[in-house]
Order: C-alpha cells, then structure tokens, then sequence
C-alpha cells in the first residue's frame, strides 16, 4: 500500500505537547502483507488497571488532548491517546479509496487490543472517535469497563444526519483548501493562537498527506444502504443491551452532534444513572474549548463507578 509518514522535525516544540511518541505497526488491510504504522500517546500508571482510552475525530490527532492528559494522569489513571490512520504521525495512505470505515475499525483494533492488549478501558470518544471507539466497545465489550461519548453518534444512515452535518460534508468534498487548523478553530468556541492552529496543520506539511482527512466525511453513513450500515445496525444490537456505566458529556454548542445524546440515552441501558453533563461554552472540540473541565468530569465518573 502506498503511503506517506509525517517528516518528525514537523511535530517538535509542538505547545503543550511534550509527550514521547509510541509506534505499533499493524496489516495494511489490502491483501498484502504491507504493514502501517499507528502513533499512540501513552502515558500514565500502567499498573492501575485503569486505562483512558482518548480517541480523536476529524480532522484533528491527539494534539487534540493535550490538556486532558495530565489532569487524569495526575488522578492515577493511564491515559493512551492514539492517532487514527491518516492523522497526526500515524501513516497516510495515499489512495482514498483505501480509507474504509471497517478498516479504521480494525486498524484501531489491532493496535490497542491486540498489539496494546489493552483491557479495563474507559473510552473517551468524541466525533469519529466516538463512530471508531463505540464499535470496538460493541465488537469487543470484554475489553472495557466504561464509556464518555463527548459530541459523537454511531449512525446507521437509518436516520437524517441534519443540515449541519450535509454541509460539512459537502465542504470537506468542494473547497479547494483543506485548511486543517482552520477547521477545528471553526468548531471552537474559544480563540486558538496562531501555534495552536499550526500544530494542527503540522502532520500535513502538503495536501498529499489529507487523503484519510478529505476521506472522513463520505465514510458517515448517511443512507440505510450505506456499506458501513450494516456493522454499526449489529453495534446498536450489542449497544442496546450494554449495562456498563456510559456517561454523556456533551457541549452545550456543536451545531453537528447536538441532540445525539438524547439518543444515546434511551437506547443504552448502561446510560441510567449516570451523572450525564453539558458542559458549557464548548464547541464541536470540545476538549479544546473545555479540556481541563471534560478530564475533571471523566476522572470524577471512574471514581464513582468502579
């Protein structure tokens, strides 16, 4: 498979993101025996049993929880922040066509349960994260203890994504420049510096390497025949029986997912109970808007549901 790997010198004196980089290498997924290799944070008490699985979205990369990281480190948890294929310095496969929703599904898969062997997991999921995290949740509920869904949904195309979602997605199709930091600045509600937006453009130095990031958009299910429908329609079939603690905690000002915690909160059983949050002045990132907040608030639901 053909790929291209973010030159190292991009991500140095990133601000605030100080973090040793990991490597694991897993199947290209093509046929081959090509491998790709995955980027992940990992930082943390390896040895507590506990591990906060922080998973990005679109088009952002674990840059995205930096100022989360200490805060649950700091609590005692093990905090492992991958980069999605595509994103951050993971690897970049060059041709769209290889970006499949089910290969981002097993990419994620192989590096953290089988590569990682992560278990006791608490998934933080926020945007594609939350579409990737909660079908590993699904696919393999032995490996997780609980869940945060911040500003996801798991859609089956069984339903209208909203006018929000219809024009991103044609954005992400039609404009001529992919501006990556300029996109997550647009789904904040607080102003981001000039070294701020430039980190989130440090994995793509050119638009060759935005293929996964142009890709994203049209892997959403939007339509019941969707070729990603059926596996999230036999997600939502596990879902709908999982009695492990979820919490939502949603922004109080994303134009794109808001309302889909209302959803997730009639259909999950494990969702009863929980200390569910809005979390105010937050934007569609909102680990950017509110990090340290939304660490608090993940850190204070594994305490009170171990």
């Amino acid at each position: 498979m053909d790929y291209l790997r973010t030159p190292d010198d991009r991500f140095s004196g990133l601000p605030g993101f100080s973090f040793a980089p990991n490597y694991v290498d897993v199947a290209a997924g093509d046929g081959s025996n090509d491998t790709l290799r995955v980027h992940y944070v990992d930082e943390g008490d390896r040895t507590s049993g506990e591990t906060v699985l922080l998973m990005h979205g679109e088009p952002s990369w674990s840059y995205l929880y930096r100022n989360m990281i200490p805060i649950l480190v700091e609590a005692g948890y093990r905090c492992v922040a991958p980069d999605l294929m595509g994103f951050g310095r993971s690897d970049k496969p060059t041709p769209r066509g290889e970006y499949t929703y089910a290969r981002h599904v097993e990419w994620m898969r192989e590096a953290l349960l089988d590569n990682l062997s992560l278990s006791g997991i608490t998934l933080v999921g926020q945007d594609w994260g939350g579409l990737i995290g909660l079908r590993l949740v699904a696919e393999h509920t032995e490996h997780f203890s609980r869940v945060v869904a911040a500003n996801t949904f798991l859609p089956t195309g069984d339903r209208n994504p909203g006018k929000a979602f219809l024009a991103w997605q044609q954005y992400s199709q039609e404009t001529p420049d992919f501006h990556v930091g300029g996109i997550v600045k647009g789904g904040c509600r607080t102003d981001l510096d000039e070294t701020t937006i430039a980190a989130y453009d440090a994995p793509f130095p050119d638009d060759t390497y935005k293929e996964g990031a142009r890709q994203f958009p049209l892997l959403v299910p939007t339509s019941p025949d969707d070729p990603a429908a059926p596996a999230n329609r036999q997600a939502w079939e596990v879902l709908q029986k999982f009695e492990k603690p979820f919490l939502c905690a949603f922004s109080d000002q994303d134009p794109i997912t808001g309302g889909a915690d209302r959803v997730l909160k009639e259909l999950i059983p494990g969702t009863q109970g929980q200390p569910h949050t809005t979390i105010e002045g937050g934007g569609h990132f909102l680990q950017e808007d509110r990090g340290p907040e939304l660490a608090r608030v993940v850190a204070a639901f594994i305490n009170s549901s171990r």
